[in-house]
């Protein structure tokens, strides 16, 4: 589950999105002491952190656990140990309904830069034909231990080997937690992991797919450009390609946040409001959300910002060059990401083979926070353009 900021900055298209979706309060007003060095700036880690909100339903000592910092992947990986067996008792179509006997592995690889890259696949239970490969890309305030966690037992149990990475600095992976030095180096480590992952025997010589969500849906897409021979179709939900006309940040805001993230890249520093209600439909499933206790859901960094802003300029001047088989899926309702955004998609790719879905009604995470015949829906539509695209392999 991933969700977005809305403001008057882009919404999920835009620098900022995160576990509870928020919009960017622009009145706030900077102070600047000017006798201190720029080199000075630079050393020091400025951070405006969010107090987290209690979890209901959980112990005081779970609580205490989620409420540690989870700026290294230490820490985050403690938390997450705490609580995989909370998150799977969660009433949610996603858990109640997950098909049985998946092969479950979970592991570490080390990616070019020295990182540990936590790794996950899902494959059907023995004796189940695999159809092909798909490979994940989560989005900048999820993670792929929960709620892909059910999403993808559905789909493994349709035939299909499924794998997903967290990527550097999210989840169980490796990195400064939430920070995108550069949008270059997630996209690089994805095409990286998973060409090692589409060698593996039982995927070999099989069609594989690339699938991002919100913000993990720019990565895709941006992968699939850098190397469109390595992919036979993507899968996007609610992507993050194009900044909405009427979303556009200001030029002056944009020259600020850039000088912003060269003296203090790290900082933690736009304040934030809580906009749940606006990427989850479904008041049950909303308070499921705090459950994925390692998400990133603080202030966004600076750095981070304006690395999501370059790459969303970047796809939007490519999206022309999008020609491999894709399939769109977007709620019409969504107020986090536009919709209007993946019809744009749609518009301008000179893909022979895509396919836009819009759900009426529907919000931002439509995988996750809709009624469960929605859900199940969405799922079923993936699956059946999988079988189509593997049926003529």
């Amino acid at each position: 589950m991933d969700f977005a900021l809305a403001s008057t900055l882009p919404p999920e298209s835009s620098f900022f999105h995160q576990k509870i979706n928020q919009p960017i309060i622009l009145n706030h007003k900077w102070k600047w002491n000017t006798q201190i060095p720029t080199s000075d700036i630079k050393s020091r880690t400025i951070t405006m952190a969010l107090k987290k909100t209690k979890i209901e339903g959980i112990s005081e000592a779970l609580n205490e656990i989620a409420s540690q910092n989870m700026d290294h992947a230490p820490a985050r990986r403690r938390v997450r140990s705490a609580f995989v067996n909370v998150q799977q008792q969660l009433d949610h179509v996603l858990f109640k309904m997950a098909p049985a006997d998946i092969r479950l592995e979970e592991w570490y690889e080390t990616n070019s830069k020295g990182q540990q890259i936590f790794c996950k696949s899902w494959l059907p239970k023995p004796g189940i034909r695999i159809k092909g490969g798909l490979c994940f890309s989560h989005g900048y305030g999820d993670t792929c231990t929960f709620f892909f966690e059910g999403i993808a037992k559905h789909i493994a149990a349709a035939g299909y080997a499924v794998y997903a990475i967290d990527h550097p600095g999210f989840g169980l992976s490796d990195g400064l937690h939430g920070y995108i030095p550069e949008f270059d180096g997630i996209v690089d480590n994805v095409n990286e992991r998973y060409l090692k992952i589409k060698g593996r025997p039982e995927v070999r010589g099989l069609p594989h797919f690339i699938f991002g969500q919100s913000m993990g849906g720019a990565i895709a897409l941006k992968a699939l450009l850098k190397e469109p021979r390595e992919w036979d179709g993507i899968v996007l939900v609610a992507p993050m390609c194009k900044i909405a006309e009427d979303m556009t940040p200001p030029v002056p805001l944009q020259k600020v946040l850039i000088f912003l993230s060269n003296i203090m890249p790290q900082a933690k520093i736009v304040p934030t409001k809580d906009l749940a209600e606006l990427a989850i439909r479904e008041f049950k499933k909303r308070k499921m959300a705090p459950y994925n206790v390692i998400s990133y859901s603080d202030k966004t960094r600076v750095r981070t910002a304006v690395e999501l802003l370059n790459a969303t300029k970047y796809i939007e001047s490519q999206v022309e060059k999008v020609a491999s088989p894709m399939l769109i899926l977007h709620g019409a309702a969504d107020k986090v990401t536009d919709p209007r955004v993946s019809q744009y998609l749609y518009d301008k790719s000179s893909s022979s083979d895509k396919t836009l879905k819009l759900y009426e009604g529907g919000y931002h995470c439509i995988l996750e926070g809709e009624p469960d015949d929605r859900i199940l829906t969405v799922l079923s539509d993936i699956i059946s353009w999988l079988d189509s695209r593997c049926s003529s392999k």
